[in-house]
This record gives C-alpha cells, sequence and structure tokens, in this order.
C-alpha cells in the first residue's frame, strides 16, 4: 500500500540576514506514515516540525531530497488534493462568520453548492460552533478560532488530516473534542499526521510516531517500540521510618532510622529499590507500597534531547 506520506533524506536550510548564514531547519528526514493511521510527530520547540509541515504542503521548497503524498510528489498540487491541512498559526479573514468562512473553504476545494452547505451544518456542530455561525470571526476566541480551523481542514473531506499543533490555545473541553474528532477520522480509515507539546494525547491516540530533534529525525515506530520495557522510576512508600542525613553502606543514598509513626516516600531508580528496602525492614519499618512508573513518551523525548546535546547546534534546529 503506498504510504500516506513518505519523505527521503528531506533537507531544509535557511539563510538569514546580510551574510546569508545559513541555518539547518531539516537533515535528511527519512518518514514514512502509513495510510489509515494516527501519526504522532514530537519534537521540543525548535526541532523542525513546522519546518517538515510547511514543506510538505509546498508552504516552502525544500532544499535537498524528496518527499510524496498519497505517492504523488511534491510540489506537484495534485499531492494535495486530498489533504486537510490546520496551521500553526491559522490566519482567517475576521470580517467573515463562520458560516461564510467554511463557504469559502469549500468554494475553494470545489464542493458543490448544495453539499456545501450540509457540511457546514454538521461541522459547526461537530466542532460546537453551532451557535456561532453567524458570529465573525473577529469575534472569535482563539480557541474559538483553532476549532473553525478544524473545520477549516474537514470541509473536503479529506484522505489525509495533517495538523500542526492541533491542541494549541484548546481548554480542556476543546483537547477531549480535538482528540474524539481524531479518533473518529481514524475510525473511518483515513490517515491523521499530527505535532503536538501534548505527549499523553500523542502516547494515548497515535499508532505511530516519529521524535525530531535539532532538524534530525531520532527515533520512529509503534509508541510501544519507543517506550520499550523499561521502567523509568519506582515510588517506594516506608511506615515507621524516618530519613536520617547520610548514606547506607555504599554511600551514595539517603539512610532510614526506626521512628514510630513517621511515613517516607522516595522516588528511586529500580537498582535502588532493594537497598532502600532492607534499610526500612533494617530500622523496624514498613513497606507500604512499591510502585513502577513505566517510561512516558516524555522520558523518551527528554532522553533522545540529552543524546543531541554533544552535537554541535549552532546552525540545526532554530526554527520550529
Amino acid at each position: 500500500m503506498t504510504p500516506a506520506i513518505r519523505t527521503e533524506k528531506l533537507a531544509k536550510v535557511y539563510r538569514s540576514g546580510f551574510w546569508r548564514i545559513p541555518y539547518t531547519g531539516l537533515v535528511d528526514l527519512d518518514l514514512e506514515v502509513p495510510e489509515g493511521t494516527s501519526f504522532g510527530f514530537i519534537g521540543p520547540n525548535g526541532a523542525g516540525k513546522t519546518t517538515a509541515i510547511k514543506t510538505l504542503m509546498s508552504l516552502q521548497k525544500a532544499t535537498g531530497g524528496r518527499a510524496w503524498i498519497h505517492g504523488i510528489e511534491v510540489p506537484n498540487p495534485e499531492s494535495r488534493r486530498r489533504v486537510g491541512f490546520l496551521p500553526e498559526r491559522p490566519y482567517f479573514y475576521e470580517h467573515l462568520t463562520a458560516r461564510e468562512f467554511l463557504d469559502f473553504y469549500g468554494r475553494l476545494c470545489e464542493v458543490p453548492s448544495a453539499e456545501r452547505a450540509r457540511r457546514i451544518d454538521k461541522l459547526l456542530e461537530r466542532v460546537d460552533l453551532g451557535r456561532f455561525r453567524d458570529v465573525p470571526l473577529g469575534k472569535f476566541s482563539k480557541g474559538m478560532l483553532q476549532r473553525a480551523g478544524l473545520a477549516q481542514a474537514l470541509i473536503a473531506e479529506p484522505d489525509l488530516l495533517v495538523l500542526d499543533e492541533p491542541m494549541s490555545g484548546l481548554d480542556p473541553l476543546g483537547r477531549v473534542l480535538v482528540r474524539d474528532l481524531i479518533l473518529e477520522e481514524r475510525r473511518a480509515g483515513r490517515t491523521v499526521f499530527f505535532s503536538s507539546h501534548v505527549l499523553t494525547d500523542v502516547e494515548a491516540l497515535c499508532d505511530r510516531v516519529a521524535i525530531v530533534v535539532g532538524g534530525k529525525l531520532r527515533g520512529q515506530g509503534t509508541v510501544q517500540e519507543l517506550l520499550g520495557e523499561t521502567v523509568a522510576h519506582v515510588d517506594c512508600t516506608f511506615a515507621d521510618v524516618a530519613e536520617r542525613p547520610g548514606g547506607l553502606e555504599d554511600g551514595t543514598l539517603g539512610g532510614l532510622v526506626g521512628a514510630p509513626g513517621g511515613r517516607v516516600t522516595h522516588r528511586l531508580d529500580a537498582d535502588q529499590v532493594d537497598r532502600w528496602i532492607d534499610a526500612a525492614r533494617k530500622a523496624g519499618g514498613t513497606v507500604i507500597s512499591v510502585i513502577p512508573a513505566q517510561r512516558t513518551l516524555e522520558h523518551v523525548l527528554l532522553d533522545e534531547v540529552e543524546r543531541a546535546r554533544p552535537v554541535n547546534t549552532k546552525h540545526l534546529g532554530v526554527l520550529a
């Protein structure tokens, strides 16, 4: 099956100032987004996420490599015919009402008049803007504009949704709405490719995830493949003990002494747990709980950022 998105050594170098100093936004990005999946694209600010998305959407030209959408090479306009797109910081004509705004984009997408009216009503209700259909966008809050932008991305009923930070500016109810929308689109067999800093949402919603740091791809796979089986830490709670200065036998850990009624909780590395349990028992204490915590995408991302640190990043990842 042809991937919804594929890139091959995609690169982007910007030049800035009088001396045209080069700044690298993307470095040899090899990405593959299977059809019918929810795909998360994550990384810190300035990692290259928006640069990659803008290049895929032909809002800027790559300086190296190639990219395809549904097997059609970018920047051929046909590659975007079945794509719905929401940029990170959308700008809409503020004098248009929500209904007029969607009608305008529906016309651009060549949606027939009767079908356009039906979709507009349906989408406004879907993004919880039905009662604001005749209100100018200039009176909308940031979160309301984000919802209107999502409706715009869906007006042509695209096979591929490309969303750059779709949770930006949304309250908790708005985030739930967007999460539900992404899940509905995936269940309908469509592909959703989105960037986000809300990693808990990415972990819950995505079939596959790609991590980019400093313009370079640092990892790609299913959520479980990226998380692995490693325990991030262990929370241990002990009763009838108190913490004392100093360490245990090897001098690397805080010690425990008997203290009736006392209770301490420590977040430990997995290899520290046995020594702390032994110390608690020697002090006459009781082990109340030992709760291991699995790694999350946040741990994975932080590890990748740390691994990338030794690299000379003077000219890497200056743009989002």
